[in-house]
Protein backbone atom coordinates (compact mmCIF):
# COMPACT_ATOMS: atom_id res chain seq x y z
CA UNK A 1 0.00 0.00 0.00
CA UNK A 2 1.08 3.58 -0.61
CA UNK A 3 0.36 5.77 2.43
CA UNK A 4 2.09 8.85 1.03
CA UNK A 5 -1.33 10.27 -0.03
CA UNK A 6 -2.60 10.05 3.57
CA UNK A 7 0.50 11.45 5.23
CA UNK A 8 -0.25 15.06 4.33
CA UNK A 9 -3.04 14.94 6.96
CA UNK A 10 -0.76 13.66 9.74
CA UNK A 11 0.48 16.17 12.31
CA UNK A 12 4.22 16.86 12.22
CA UNK A 13 4.89 15.35 8.78
CA UNK A 14 5.62 16.70 5.32
CA UNK A 15 6.06 15.44 1.81
CA UNK A 16 9.58 15.25 0.53
CA UNK A 17 10.33 17.78 -2.17
CA UNK A 18 12.57 15.22 -3.85
CA UNK A 19 13.41 11.54 -3.54
CA UNK A 20 15.92 10.50 -0.87
CA UNK A 21 19.46 10.66 -2.11
CA UNK A 22 20.94 7.31 -1.10
CA UNK A 23 24.27 8.32 -2.61
CA UNK A 24 25.15 10.77 0.20
CA UNK A 25 28.85 11.79 0.21
CA UNK A 26 28.95 11.18 3.97
CA UNK A 27 30.20 7.63 4.64
CA UNK A 28 27.85 5.37 6.50
CA UNK A 29 30.21 5.08 9.45
CA UNK A 30 30.49 8.83 9.61
CA UNK A 31 26.69 9.18 9.54
CA UNK A 32 26.27 6.59 12.28
CA UNK A 33 28.88 8.42 14.40
CA UNK A 34 27.02 11.70 13.91
CA UNK A 35 23.75 10.05 14.85
CA UNK A 36 25.25 8.56 18.00
CA UNK A 37 26.64 11.96 19.02
CA UNK A 38 23.26 13.57 18.45
CA UNK A 39 21.51 10.88 20.47
CA UNK A 40 23.92 11.43 23.36
CA UNK A 41 22.84 15.07 23.59
CA UNK A 42 19.03 14.39 23.43
CA UNK A 43 16.87 14.74 26.51
CA UNK A 44 15.69 11.58 28.22
CA UNK A 45 12.89 9.84 26.32
CA UNK A 46 13.51 11.68 23.02
CA UNK A 47 14.16 9.65 19.87
CA UNK A 48 16.94 10.49 17.45
CA UNK A 49 16.08 11.42 13.89
CA UNK A 50 16.75 8.73 11.31
CA UNK A 51 19.99 8.85 9.32
CA UNK A 52 20.04 11.36 6.47
CA UNK A 53 17.62 13.78 8.16
CA UNK A 54 18.43 17.40 7.39
CA UNK A 55 18.04 20.16 10.01
CA UNK A 56 15.00 21.50 8.12
CA UNK A 57 13.39 18.05 8.17
CA UNK A 58 14.21 17.60 11.82
CA UNK A 59 12.46 20.89 12.59
CA UNK A 60 9.26 19.94 10.75
CA UNK A 61 9.04 16.29 11.78
CA UNK A 62 9.57 13.00 10.00
CA UNK A 63 8.81 12.62 6.30
CA UNK A 64 6.33 9.96 5.01
CA UNK A 65 9.10 7.71 3.72
CA UNK A 66 10.56 7.60 7.23
CA UNK A 67 7.32 6.19 8.68
CA UNK A 68 6.17 2.59 8.53
CA UNK A 69 2.59 1.64 7.70
CA UNK A 70 1.95 0.88 11.36
CA UNK A 71 3.14 4.33 12.40
CA UNK A 72 0.95 6.03 9.78
CA UNK A 73 -2.16 4.05 10.73
CA UNK A 74 -1.46 4.62 14.38
CA UNK A 75 -1.42 8.38 13.93
CA UNK A 76 -4.72 8.53 12.03
CA UNK A 77 -7.58 10.15 14.02
CA UNK A 78 -10.08 7.72 12.49
CA UNK A 79 -10.58 4.13 13.66
CA UNK A 80 -8.61 1.68 11.48
CA UNK A 81 -8.58 -2.11 11.50
CA UNK A 82 -6.50 -4.30 9.21
CA UNK A 83 -7.91 -7.75 8.38
CA UNK A 84 -6.37 -10.56 6.35
CA UNK A 85 -7.42 -13.79 4.73
CA UNK A 86 -10.79 -15.18 3.67
CA UNK A 87 -12.03 -15.32 7.27
CA UNK A 88 -10.88 -11.72 7.87
CA UNK A 89 -8.68 -12.31 10.86
CA UNK A 90 -7.63 -9.27 12.81
CA UNK A 91 -4.05 -8.21 12.09
CA UNK A 92 -4.03 -4.74 13.57
CA UNK A 93 -6.26 -2.07 15.11
CA UNK A 94 -4.99 1.43 15.77
CA UNK A 95 -5.31 3.44 18.94
CA UNK A 96 -8.33 5.40 17.66
CA UNK A 97 -10.14 2.12 17.02
CA UNK A 98 -9.47 0.87 20.55
CA UNK A 99 -10.59 4.23 21.96
CA UNK A 100 -13.86 4.01 20.06
CA UNK A 101 -14.67 0.31 20.49
CA UNK A 102 -12.25 -1.03 23.12
CA UNK A 103 -9.23 -3.36 22.81
CA UNK A 104 -9.54 -6.07 20.18
CA UNK A 105 -7.48 -9.30 20.12
CA UNK A 106 -5.35 -10.04 17.07
CA UNK A 107 -5.61 -13.27 15.12
CA UNK A 108 -9.37 -13.81 15.61
CA UNK A 109 -11.98 -13.59 12.81
CA UNK A 110 -13.63 -10.20 12.55
CA UNK A 111 -17.08 -11.73 13.03
CA UNK A 112 -16.02 -12.75 16.55
CA UNK A 113 -13.49 -10.09 17.51
CA UNK A 114 -15.17 -7.02 15.98
CA UNK A 115 -18.93 -7.17 16.74
CA UNK A 116 -19.25 -3.47 15.94
CA UNK A 117 -18.72 -4.29 12.27
CA UNK A 118 -21.96 -6.25 12.32
CA UNK A 119 -23.78 -3.27 13.89
CA UNK A 120 -22.39 -1.05 11.14
CA UNK A 121 -23.46 -3.54 8.41
CA UNK A 122 -19.85 -3.90 7.30
CA UNK A 123 -19.33 -7.68 7.65
CA UNK A 124 -21.22 -8.53 4.43
CA UNK A 125 -18.98 -6.10 2.52
CA UNK A 126 -15.71 -7.72 3.54
CA UNK A 127 -16.12 -10.74 1.26
CA UNK A 128 -17.20 -8.48 -1.63
CA UNK A 129 -14.18 -6.22 -1.20
CA UNK A 130 -11.73 -9.12 -0.89
CA UNK A 131 -13.21 -10.92 -3.89
CA UNK A 132 -13.68 -7.94 -6.25
CA UNK A 133 -10.72 -5.81 -5.20
CA UNK A 134 -13.04 -2.79 -5.17
CA UNK A 135 -13.56 -0.51 -2.21
CA UNK A 136 -17.01 -0.24 -0.62
CA UNK A 137 -18.47 2.42 1.67
CA UNK A 138 -21.44 2.54 4.03
CA UNK A 139 -22.49 5.98 5.21
CA UNK A 140 -23.63 7.21 8.60
CA UNK A 141 -24.41 3.89 10.27
CA UNK A 142 -25.28 3.89 13.95
CA UNK A 143 -23.82 1.56 16.58
CA UNK A 144 -25.53 0.26 19.69
CA UNK A 145 -23.56 2.78 21.71
CA UNK A 146 -25.16 5.66 19.84
CA UNK A 147 -22.22 6.71 17.67
CA UNK A 148 -22.48 7.10 13.92
CA UNK A 149 -19.71 6.13 11.50
CA UNK A 150 -19.03 6.22 7.80
CA UNK A 151 -16.98 3.12 7.02
CA UNK A 152 -14.82 2.47 3.96
CA UNK A 153 -13.48 -1.00 3.27
CA UNK A 154 -10.40 -0.90 1.01
CA UNK A 155 -8.69 -4.01 -0.41
CA UNK A 156 -5.06 -4.61 0.56
CA UNK A 157 -3.35 -6.31 -2.38
CA UNK A 158 -1.09 -9.30 -1.66
CA UNK A 159 2.57 -8.89 -2.78
CA UNK A 160 5.06 -11.59 -3.60
CA UNK A 161 7.76 -11.66 -0.94
CA UNK A 162 10.61 -11.55 -3.48
CA UNK A 163 9.34 -8.43 -5.22
CA UNK A 164 11.11 -5.25 -4.14
CA UNK A 165 12.77 -7.17 -1.36
CA UNK A 166 14.89 -4.28 -0.28
CA UNK A 167 11.81 -2.24 0.54
CA UNK A 168 9.99 -5.12 2.11
CA UNK A 169 12.84 -5.78 4.48
CA UNK A 170 13.57 -2.15 5.21
CA UNK A 171 12.06 -0.34 8.15
CA UNK A 172 8.73 -2.24 8.30
CA UNK A 173 9.50 -4.82 10.95
CA UNK A 174 6.28 -6.30 12.25
CA UNK A 175 4.22 -4.61 9.48
CA UNK A 176 4.98 -7.59 7.27
CA UNK A 177 1.90 -9.13 8.87
CA UNK A 178 -0.27 -7.02 6.52
CA UNK A 179 -0.10 -9.96 4.14
CA UNK A 180 0.24 -13.60 5.17
CA UNK A 181 1.90 -16.57 3.53
CA UNK A 182 -0.68 -19.15 2.44
CA UNK A 183 1.96 -21.90 2.37
CA UNK A 184 2.05 -22.22 -1.43
CA UNK A 185 4.38 -19.28 -2.03
CA UNK A 186 1.50 -16.80 -2.46
CA UNK A 187 0.42 -14.20 0.02
CA UNK A 188 -3.16 -13.65 1.29
CA UNK A 189 -4.82 -10.30 0.62
CA UNK A 190 -6.69 -8.32 3.24
CA UNK A 191 -9.11 -5.50 3.90
CA UNK A 192 -8.41 -2.16 5.54
CA UNK A 193 -11.44 -0.93 7.48
CA UNK A 194 -11.48 2.87 7.90
CA UNK A 195 -14.28 4.19 10.18
CA UNK A 196 -14.77 7.97 10.37
CA UNK A 197 -16.81 9.25 13.32
CA UNK A 198 -19.70 11.33 11.92
CA UNK A 199 -21.83 11.34 15.07
CA UNK A 200 -22.06 15.13 15.27
CA UNK A 201 -22.98 15.40 11.60
CA UNK A 202 -25.57 12.62 11.90
CA UNK A 203 -27.15 14.19 14.99
CA UNK A 204 -27.33 17.57 13.27
CA UNK A 205 -28.92 15.96 10.22
CA UNK A 206 -31.42 14.13 12.42
CA UNK A 207 -32.31 17.35 14.20
CA UNK A 208 -32.88 19.01 10.84
CA UNK A 209 -35.03 16.11 9.63
CA UNK A 210 -37.04 16.20 12.85
CA UNK A 211 -37.59 19.94 12.51
CA UNK A 212 -38.68 19.57 8.88
CA UNK A 213 -40.95 16.67 9.79
CA UNK A 214 -42.62 18.68 12.56
CA UNK A 215 -43.00 21.66 10.26
CA UNK A 216 -44.64 19.49 7.62
CA UNK A 217 -46.90 17.77 10.15
CA UNK A 218 -47.98 21.19 11.38
CA UNK A 219 -48.81 22.28 7.84
CA UNK A 220 -50.68 19.05 7.07
CA UNK A 221 -52.64 19.27 10.33
CA UNK A 222 -53.50 22.90 9.62
CA UNK A 223 -54.59 22.12 6.10
CA UNK A 224 -56.69 19.10 7.06
CA UNK A 225 -58.37 21.11 9.82
CA UNK A 226 -59.29 23.81 7.30
CA UNK A 227 -60.81 21.33 4.86
CA UNK A 228 -64.43 20.26 5.45
CA UNK A 229 -64.49 17.49 8.03
CA UNK A 230 -67.70 16.11 6.53
CA UNK A 231 -69.03 16.99 3.10
CA UNK A 232 -72.53 18.35 2.80
CA UNK A 233 -74.72 15.95 0.82
CA UNK A 234 -77.38 17.76 -1.24
CA UNK A 235 -80.69 16.07 -2.01
CA UNK A 236 -80.07 15.81 -5.74
CA UNK A 237 -76.36 14.99 -5.82
CA UNK A 238 -73.99 12.38 -4.45
CA UNK A 239 -70.55 13.75 -3.61
CA UNK A 240 -67.18 12.41 -2.43
CA UNK A 241 -63.77 14.03 -2.12
CA UNK A 242 -60.18 12.90 -1.57
CA UNK A 243 -57.21 14.89 -0.36
CA UNK A 244 -53.70 13.41 -0.34
CA UNK A 245 -50.69 15.49 0.72
CA UNK A 246 -47.41 15.10 -1.11
CA UNK A 247 -44.81 12.54 0.00
CA UNK A 248 -42.65 13.01 3.07
CA UNK A 249 -40.02 14.88 1.05
CA UNK A 250 -42.53 17.36 -0.35
CA UNK A 251 -43.77 20.42 1.51
CA UNK A 252 -47.53 20.50 1.90
CA UNK A 253 -49.39 22.73 -0.54
CA UNK A 254 -52.60 24.77 -0.46
CA UNK A 255 -55.16 22.52 -2.19
CA UNK A 256 -58.75 22.78 -0.96
CA UNK A 257 -62.32 21.87 -1.86
CA UNK A 258 -65.78 22.56 -0.48
CA UNK A 259 -69.47 21.80 -0.97
CA UNK A 260 -71.99 24.49 0.01
CA UNK A 261 -75.77 24.08 -0.06
CA UNK A 262 -77.31 27.35 -1.21
CA UNK A 263 -80.96 26.58 -0.61
CA UNK A 264 -83.83 25.91 -3.01
CA UNK A 265 -82.03 22.71 -4.05
CA UNK A 266 -78.99 24.55 -5.43
CA UNK A 267 -75.43 23.52 -4.53
CA UNK A 268 -72.07 25.30 -4.87
CA UNK A 269 -68.98 23.20 -5.64
CA UNK A 270 -65.53 24.67 -5.05
CA UNK A 271 -61.97 23.48 -5.63
CA UNK A 272 -58.77 25.52 -5.58
CA UNK A 273 -55.01 25.47 -5.24
CA UNK A 274 -52.73 28.04 -3.63
CA UNK A 275 -49.45 28.15 -5.56
CA UNK A 276 -47.12 27.86 -2.61
CA UNK A 277 -45.81 25.47 0.03
CA UNK A 278 -45.86 25.06 3.77
CA UNK A 279 -47.82 26.66 6.56
CA UNK A 280 -48.16 29.98 4.71
CA UNK A 281 -49.90 28.35 1.74
CA UNK A 282 -52.22 26.43 4.06
CA UNK A 283 -53.09 29.64 5.94
CA UNK A 284 -53.90 31.50 2.73
CA UNK A 285 -55.97 28.54 1.61
CA UNK A 286 -57.97 28.68 4.85
CA UNK A 287 -58.71 32.37 4.38
CA UNK A 288 -59.85 31.86 0.80
CA UNK A 289 -62.07 28.92 1.73
CA UNK A 290 -63.72 30.93 4.51
CA UNK A 291 -64.28 33.82 2.13
CA UNK A 292 -65.85 31.52 -0.47
CA UNK A 293 -68.38 30.26 2.06
CA UNK A 294 -69.24 33.81 3.07
CA UNK A 295 -69.65 34.98 -0.52
CA UNK A 296 -71.67 31.86 -1.37
CA UNK A 297 -74.24 32.81 1.28
CA UNK A 298 -74.91 35.95 -0.75
CA UNK A 299 -76.07 33.59 -3.52
CA UNK A 300 -74.13 35.53 -6.14
CA UNK A 301 -73.45 34.26 -9.67
CA UNK A 302 -70.19 32.28 -9.97
CA UNK A 303 -68.25 34.99 -11.81
CA UNK A 304 -69.12 37.57 -9.12
CA UNK A 305 -67.84 35.23 -6.39
CA UNK A 306 -64.58 34.76 -8.30
CA UNK A 307 -64.33 38.53 -8.79
CA UNK A 308 -64.57 39.10 -5.04
CA UNK A 309 -62.02 36.35 -4.36
CA UNK A 310 -59.61 37.93 -6.83
CA UNK A 311 -59.59 41.18 -4.86
CA UNK A 312 -59.29 39.37 -1.54
CA UNK A 313 -56.39 37.18 -2.70
CA UNK A 314 -54.32 40.22 -3.64
CA UNK A 315 -55.05 41.80 -0.26
CA UNK A 316 -54.10 38.67 1.72
CA UNK A 317 -50.71 38.27 0.06
CA UNK A 318 -49.78 39.69 -3.32
CA UNK A 319 -47.04 37.06 -3.69
CA UNK A 320 -49.47 34.17 -3.29
CA UNK A 321 -51.39 33.31 -6.45
CA UNK A 322 -54.22 30.77 -6.40
CA UNK A 323 -56.43 29.03 -8.93
CA UNK A 324 -60.07 28.23 -8.24
CA UNK A 325 -63.28 26.90 -9.79
CA UNK A 326 -66.64 27.91 -8.35
CA UNK A 327 -69.63 26.06 -9.83
CA UNK A 328 -73.35 26.07 -8.99
CA UNK A 329 -75.73 23.20 -9.71
CA UNK A 330 -79.46 23.88 -10.08
CA UNK A 331 -81.54 20.67 -10.31
CA UNK A 332 -84.18 22.49 -12.35
CA UNK A 333 -81.66 23.38 -15.06
CA UNK A 334 -79.59 20.19 -15.24
CA UNK A 335 -76.25 21.97 -15.69
CA UNK A 336 -73.30 23.46 -13.88
CA UNK A 337 -72.82 27.21 -14.10
CA UNK A 338 -69.17 27.87 -13.28
CA UNK A 339 -66.41 30.46 -13.24
CA UNK A 340 -62.75 29.45 -13.36
CA UNK A 341 -59.79 31.54 -12.22
CA UNK A 342 -56.92 29.87 -14.04
CA UNK A 343 -57.94 26.39 -12.87
CA UNK A 344 -57.98 23.12 -14.80
CA UNK A 345 -61.20 22.29 -16.69
CA UNK A 346 -64.12 20.39 -15.18
CA UNK A 347 -64.69 16.96 -16.72
CA UNK A 348 -68.20 15.45 -17.03
CA UNK A 349 -68.87 11.82 -17.90
CA UNK A 350 -72.26 11.04 -19.41
CA UNK A 351 -74.16 7.88 -18.64
CA UNK A 352 -72.82 6.23 -21.83
CA UNK A 353 -69.17 6.91 -20.88
CA UNK A 354 -68.61 9.97 -23.09
CA UNK A 355 -66.43 12.57 -21.34
CA UNK A 356 -66.97 16.26 -21.99
CA UNK A 357 -64.41 18.85 -21.06
CA UNK A 358 -65.47 22.31 -19.90
CA UNK A 359 -64.22 25.32 -21.78
CA UNK A 360 -60.92 26.98 -20.96
CA UNK A 361 -60.69 29.04 -17.75
CA UNK A 362 -62.90 32.10 -17.81
CA UNK A 363 -60.21 34.27 -16.24
CA UNK A 364 -56.61 34.35 -14.90
CA UNK A 365 -55.60 33.07 -11.42
CA UNK A 366 -56.74 34.83 -8.28
CA UNK A 367 -54.59 37.69 -7.09
CA UNK A 368 -53.62 38.98 -10.54
CA UNK A 369 -56.30 41.72 -10.54
CA UNK A 370 -57.60 43.84 -13.37
CA UNK A 371 -59.72 41.15 -15.01
CA UNK A 372 -63.50 40.96 -15.41
CA UNK A 373 -64.48 37.30 -14.93
CA UNK A 374 -67.35 35.63 -16.73
CA UNK A 375 -69.38 32.45 -16.19
CA UNK A 376 -69.65 29.38 -18.38
CA UNK A 377 -71.94 26.34 -18.39
CA UNK A 378 -71.57 22.59 -18.85
CA UNK A 379 -74.39 20.06 -18.87
CA UNK A 380 -74.84 17.74 -15.89
CA UNK A 381 -77.86 15.58 -16.77
CA UNK A 382 -79.16 12.69 -14.64
CA UNK A 383 -76.75 9.76 -14.71
CA UNK A 384 -73.67 11.94 -15.26
CA UNK A 385 -70.55 12.39 -13.13
CA UNK A 386 -68.46 15.56 -12.81
CA UNK A 387 -64.85 15.67 -11.60
CA UNK A 388 -63.11 18.75 -10.19
CA UNK A 389 -59.40 18.33 -9.35
CA UNK A 390 -56.10 20.09 -8.71
CA UNK A 391 -52.98 19.94 -10.85
CA UNK A 392 -51.26 17.40 -8.60
CA UNK A 393 -53.52 14.73 -10.11
CA UNK A 394 -52.55 15.33 -13.74
CA UNK A 395 -49.26 17.27 -13.80
CA UNK A 396 -46.04 15.33 -14.42
CA UNK A 397 -42.55 16.64 -15.10
CA UNK A 398 -42.11 14.33 -18.07
CA UNK A 399 -45.26 15.35 -20.01
CA UNK A 400 -47.43 18.29 -20.91
CA UNK A 401 -50.31 18.94 -18.54
CA UNK A 402 -52.82 18.55 -21.40
CA UNK A 403 -51.65 14.95 -21.74
CA UNK A 404 -52.36 14.48 -18.03
CA UNK A 405 -55.89 15.88 -18.45
CA UNK A 406 -56.42 13.54 -21.41
CA UNK A 407 -55.26 10.60 -19.28
CA UNK A 408 -57.73 11.62 -16.58
CA UNK A 409 -60.53 11.79 -19.17
CA UNK A 410 -59.73 8.25 -20.35
CA UNK A 411 -59.69 6.99 -16.75
CA UNK A 412 -63.00 8.74 -16.03
CA UNK A 413 -64.70 7.25 -19.08
CA UNK A 414 -64.37 3.77 -17.56
CA UNK A 415 -64.86 4.70 -13.92
CA UNK A 416 -68.18 3.48 -12.53
CA UNK A 417 -69.58 3.07 -9.04
CA UNK A 418 -70.18 5.39 -6.14
CA UNK A 419 -68.42 8.78 -5.98
CA UNK A 420 -65.87 7.45 -3.48
CA UNK A 421 -65.13 4.46 -5.69
CA UNK A 422 -64.63 6.79 -8.66
CA UNK A 423 -62.27 8.94 -6.54
CA UNK A 424 -60.15 5.95 -5.61
CA UNK A 425 -60.04 4.62 -9.17
CA UNK A 426 -58.92 7.96 -10.58
CA UNK A 427 -56.17 8.24 -7.97
CA UNK A 428 -54.89 4.76 -8.85
CA UNK A 429 -55.24 5.22 -12.61
CA UNK A 430 -53.18 8.41 -12.56
CA UNK A 431 -50.42 6.71 -10.53
CA UNK A 432 -50.76 8.79 -7.37
CA UNK A 433 -49.07 7.05 -4.43
CA UNK A 434 -48.07 7.98 -0.90
CA UNK A 435 -44.72 9.17 -2.30
CA UNK A 436 -46.32 11.48 -4.88
CA UNK A 437 -44.42 14.78 -5.03
CA UNK A 438 -47.46 17.10 -5.01
CA UNK A 439 -50.72 17.52 -3.15
CA UNK A 440 -53.82 16.07 -4.81
CA UNK A 441 -57.45 17.08 -4.25
CA UNK A 442 -60.32 15.44 -6.15
CA UNK A 443 -64.05 16.24 -5.91
CA UNK A 444 -66.46 13.80 -7.61
CA UNK A 445 -70.10 14.83 -8.10
CA UNK A 446 -72.78 12.45 -9.38
CA UNK A 447 -76.25 13.42 -10.53
CA UNK A 448 -78.01 10.07 -10.17
CA UNK A 449 -80.68 8.93 -12.59
CA UNK A 450 -83.62 7.89 -10.43
CA UNK A 451 -86.16 5.28 -11.47
CA UNK A 452 -88.93 3.32 -9.82
CA UNK A 453 -89.88 4.04 -6.22
CA UNK A 454 -86.88 6.30 -5.74
CA UNK A 455 -88.07 8.57 -8.55
CA UNK A 456 -91.43 9.01 -6.79
CA UNK A 457 -89.65 10.94 -4.03
CA UNK A 458 -88.64 13.70 -6.48
CA UNK A 459 -91.28 15.87 -8.19
CA UNK A 460 -91.49 19.28 -9.84
CA UNK A 461 -94.50 21.47 -10.60
CA UNK A 462 -94.69 25.06 -11.89
CA UNK A 463 -97.34 27.68 -12.70
CA UNK A 464 -96.93 30.85 -14.78
CA UNK A 465 -98.57 33.73 -12.88
CA UNK A 466 -100.54 35.69 -15.46
CA UNK A 467 -103.06 38.45 -14.91
CA UNK A 468 -103.54 40.74 -11.94
CA UNK A 469 -104.93 40.09 -8.51
CA UNK A 470 -106.65 36.92 -9.68
CA UNK A 471 -103.21 35.29 -9.87
CA UNK A 472 -103.12 34.92 -6.07
CA UNK A 473 -106.18 32.65 -5.70
CA UNK A 474 -105.07 30.58 -8.70
CA UNK A 475 -101.66 30.13 -7.07
CA UNK A 476 -103.28 28.98 -3.81
CA UNK A 477 -105.51 26.51 -5.64
CA UNK A 478 -102.53 25.19 -7.63
CA UNK A 479 -100.40 24.73 -4.51
CA UNK A 480 -103.25 22.96 -2.70
CA UNK A 481 -103.81 20.51 -5.50
CA UNK A 482 -100.12 19.72 -6.02
CA UNK A 483 -99.29 19.24 -2.33
CA UNK A 484 -102.35 17.05 -1.89
CA UNK A 485 -101.30 14.85 -4.83
CA UNK A 486 -97.86 14.50 -3.25
CA UNK A 487 -99.56 13.08 -0.16
CA UNK A 488 -98.12 15.46 2.36
CA UNK A 489 -99.58 15.54 5.88
CA UNK A 490 -102.37 18.07 6.29
CA UNK A 491 -100.31 20.33 8.56
CA UNK A 492 -97.39 20.49 6.16
CA UNK A 493 -99.73 20.98 3.21
CA UNK A 494 -101.41 23.96 4.90
CA UNK A 495 -98.05 25.52 5.75
CA UNK A 496 -96.94 25.06 2.16
CA UNK A 497 -100.06 26.70 0.78
CA UNK A 498 -99.64 29.63 3.20
CA UNK A 499 -95.99 30.09 2.19
CA UNK A 500 -96.85 29.96 -1.52
CA UNK A 501 -99.62 32.52 -1.00
CA UNK A 502 -97.34 34.96 0.84
CA UNK A 503 -94.54 34.67 -1.73
CA UNK A 504 -96.93 35.21 -4.62
CA UNK A 505 -98.58 38.18 -2.89
CA UNK A 506 -95.15 39.74 -2.25
CA UNK A 507 -94.20 39.28 -5.91
CA UNK A 508 -97.50 40.74 -7.17
CA UNK A 509 -97.03 43.81 -4.98
CA UNK A 510 -93.33 44.53 -5.47
CA UNK A 511 -92.29 42.60 -8.58
CA UNK A 512 -92.83 42.82 -12.30
CA UNK A 513 -93.76 40.20 -14.92
CA UNK A 514 -92.91 37.54 -15.88
CA UNK A 515 -93.82 35.75 -12.64
CA UNK A 516 -93.65 32.06 -11.89
CA UNK A 517 -94.47 29.78 -8.95
CA UNK A 518 -92.40 26.60 -8.61
CA UNK A 519 -92.88 23.67 -6.24
CA UNK A 520 -90.27 20.96 -5.78
CA UNK A 521 -90.22 17.88 -3.62
CA UNK A 522 -87.09 15.88 -2.77
CA UNK A 523 -86.64 12.94 -0.44
CA UNK A 524 -85.87 15.38 2.39
CA UNK A 525 -87.63 18.69 1.83
CA UNK A 526 -90.35 20.74 0.15
CA UNK A 527 -89.12 23.79 -1.78
CA UNK A 528 -91.36 26.71 -2.83
CA UNK A 529 -89.93 29.41 -5.10
CA UNK A 530 -91.39 32.46 -6.84
CA UNK A 531 -89.51 34.37 -9.56
CA UNK A 532 -90.29 37.73 -11.16
CA UNK A 533 -88.65 40.37 -13.32
CA UNK A 534 -87.67 42.87 -10.61
CA UNK A 535 -84.12 42.62 -9.15
CA UNK A 536 -84.78 44.32 -5.80
CA UNK A 537 -84.31 41.67 -3.12
CA UNK A 538 -86.74 41.58 -0.19
CA UNK A 539 -85.49 41.90 3.36
CA UNK A 540 -86.92 40.81 6.63
CA UNK A 541 -88.13 43.60 8.87
CA UNK A 542 -90.28 44.09 11.93
CA UNK A 543 -93.60 45.63 10.87
CA UNK A 544 -95.26 48.16 13.16
CA UNK A 545 -98.79 47.39 14.46
CA UNK A 546 -100.30 50.09 12.27
CA UNK A 547 -98.52 48.94 9.06
CA UNK A 548 -100.73 47.38 6.44
CA UNK A 549 -97.83 45.62 4.69
CA UNK A 550 -94.35 44.25 5.43
CA UNK A 551 -95.33 41.07 7.22
CA UNK A 552 -95.04 38.56 4.36
CA UNK A 553 -91.31 37.76 4.70
CA UNK A 554 -91.65 37.74 8.50
CA UNK A 555 -94.38 35.09 8.20
CA UNK A 556 -92.27 33.06 5.77
CA UNK A 557 -89.27 33.17 8.11
CA UNK A 558 -91.44 32.07 11.03
CA UNK A 559 -93.07 29.02 9.46
CA UNK A 560 -90.35 27.73 7.08
CA UNK A 561 -87.19 25.83 7.90
CA UNK A 562 -85.16 28.33 5.86
CA UNK A 563 -85.69 31.04 3.27
CA UNK A 564 -83.64 33.24 0.95
CA UNK A 565 -83.48 35.27 -2.22
CA UNK A 566 -81.12 35.80 -5.12
CA UNK A 567 -80.86 37.69 -8.36
CA UNK A 568 -81.42 35.63 -11.51
CA UNK A 569 -79.26 35.87 -14.65
CA UNK A 570 -82.07 37.49 -16.65
CA UNK A 571 -82.19 40.53 -14.38
CA UNK A 572 -84.97 39.45 -12.02
CA UNK A 573 -85.01 37.74 -8.65
CA UNK A 574 -86.08 34.51 -6.99
CA UNK A 575 -87.48 34.25 -3.46
CA UNK A 576 -87.70 30.79 -1.92
CA UNK A 577 -88.41 28.87 1.28
CA UNK A 578 -87.93 25.26 2.40
CA UNK A 579 -89.75 22.87 4.72
CA UNK A 580 -88.00 19.80 6.09
CA UNK A 581 -90.05 16.63 5.56
CA UNK A 582 -90.82 14.44 8.55
CA UNK A 583 -88.65 11.34 8.77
Amino acid sequence: MNFTRWSARLPGTQRRAAARDDRSPVPAARAESAQAQAAATLPDGALPEPPGTTPEQAATGPAPDDLSAREILGRLPAAVALLHGPDHRVTYVNEAYETAFGPRPAGMPAAEALPELAELSVLPLLDQVLRSGTARTVKSRRTAGGGSYTVTCTPVAARDGTEDGSDSEKGEGKDKRDVRDRGDGRREGGVLVYAADVTDHAEAAERLRTSERRHRETAVTLQRSLLPQELEQPDDLRIAATYQPGGTDAAVGGDWYDVITLGAGRTALVIGDVMGRGVRAAAVMGQLRTAVRAYARLDLPPHEVIQLLDVLASEIDATQIATCVYAVHDPNEGQLVYASAGHLPILVRDEDGTVERAADPTGPPLGTGGWVHTSGTIALPPGSTAVLYTDGLVERRSEDIDEGVASLARALSGAKGSPQVVCDRLIRSLGVTAEHDDDVAVLVVQHPARTGANAELFHNAALELLGGIEAAPRARAFATGVLTSWRFPVELRDLGVLAASELVANSLQHGTPPMRLGLRRTDRRLIIEVTDGDDHLPRRRQAEPADEAGRGIEIIASIATSWGSRRTPGGGKAVWCEFALPR
